[in-house]
């Protein structure tokens, strides 16, 4: 794994925008940032990523089980007791996921370490699965990177074809999120259009505009019953609104099903490094009113148990200086996890962290993002990737 400095394209703020991808630029500043990327050999990708992503994923699932079979696990994390039967039902049918991304701290030695699941609604989607491989191809044309460069990037393929699998035997599926928010509207832009290319019928609706009908039922504006809902917007919010109360009742097919609620949550790091102790692409983590906390120290990470982009993550003396250095944000009255020490790897100026795709139960490529902090925050650039040959 090096950063290689690279040629910026001198049109790309244009190829973005013809594209849709309107985030190029957020909050003042480049989001996109392809003045470097970062260089891996095919063995380190198969080995070091698209391997333990497979691995982790596994053991996600085991821990899946493990939570939705046990009351008292769940009520730890702080999942509301009215959706524990339901979650153990949606898991017991086998409702199909869509994708998530692992976020990884790798520095092209040792093993990877899994920081966080991002379980539910992850963005950074569109730029990881068509954006950066689009800079491949222009690059290779260009004779900026060799023509036998590659990219760890099925994401595009693997989502049209679960996509087609999640829309039977209707065909049709609503997409639905905040739609004011421009990030939430460019990952939906872009489900909606794969959805399109899987042969189906797409609707984008705002969360606020999904209706209930008589027999619980979702329905759209035009009073149409939703089959499919794929939804980008948090499950553990959805569950303590009063809409949430439908979710257990509804024959509509929602997307994440109900059985994520027990993985979109740090509670699951202590979950999994409790069924699997000293793995290797483990930290050890523990719920913050377990007596093995005192095992880590007095360096260590402290995690809301809802909590995303980074935000009221807490590092406590970590080698990047002395003391505390904190996110702030709305989060951790449902209760706090502590999980060792391991900073993420430094790249010049930059703190990287590797965003791990896995779709419909598959690894499917990886998304780069750096920071000017040891937090991954909303504020990180995204840099592309490429495999050489």
């Amino acid at each position: 794994m090096k950063r290689i400095v690279v040629n910026e394209r001198p049109d790309w703020k244009a190829q973005a925008e013809a594209c849709g991808f309107t985030i190029h630029s957020m909050y003042g500043q480049r989001y996109w940032d392809e003045r470097h990327a970062y260089a891996f050999s095919l063995e380190e990708i198969e080995t070091k990523l698209e391997e333990p992503s497979a691995r982790l994923l596994e053991m996600c699932y085991a821990a899946a089980e493990r939570i939705a079979c046990n009351g008292e696990l769940m009520r730890r994390m702080a999942i509301p007791p009215a959706y524990h039967d339901a979650i153990l039902r949606s898991w017991r049918n086998r409702e199909h996921d869509l994708y998530g991304r692992f976020d990884l701290s790798y520095d092209g030695s040792g093993p990877a370490k899994l920081l966080e699941f991002n379980a539910d609604t992850p963005t950074s989607l569109f730029e990881s699965a068509v954006f950066q491989w689009q800079w491949l191809e222009d690059m290779k044309q260009r004779g900026e990177l060799p023509s036998s460069a590659d990219q760890f990037n099925s994401l595009h393929e693997r989502l049209i074809n679960a996509i087609r699998v999640l829309a039977a035997p209707s065909g049709r599926m609503h997409f639905a999120g905040m739609l004011e928010s421009e990030e939430d509207l460019v990952t939906l832009n872009y489900l909606a259009d794969c959805a399109v290319q899987a042969g189906c019928e797409a609707k984008l609706i705002a969360m606020p505009d999904i209706g209930i009908d008589d027999t619980h039922w979702l329905i759209d504006l035009e009073d149409e019953r939703i089959d499919r809902l794929f939804k980008l917007y948090p499950l553990e919010d959805m569950v303590r609104e009063p809409f949430g109360r439908h979710l257990p009742l509804t024959p509509t097919r929602v997307i994440e099903p109900l059985w994520k609620l027990t993985l979109s949550n740090k509670g699951l790091l202590p979950v999994l490094w409790d069924m699997f102790p000293g793995h290797e692409n483990l930290l050890p983590a523990y719920f913050e009113d377990d007596p093995r906390i005192g095992g880590l120290g007095d360096r260590y990470v402290r995690k809301p148990l809802l909590s995303r982009e980074g935000a009221n993550v807490t590092l406590v003396n970590h080698e990047a200086g002395s003391g505390i250095y904190q996110a702030e944000g709305p989060y951790g009255e449902e209760g706090y996890i502590r999980q060792a020490m391991h900073l993420l790897p430094r790249f010049g100026n930059d703190w990287t962290v590797i965003g791990s795709w896995v779709v419909a139960g598959q690894p499917a490529g990886i998304g780069i993002r750096e920071d000017d902090t040891p937090i991954t925050r909303d504020t990180s650039r995204f840099v592309p990737h490429y495999i050489e040959s």
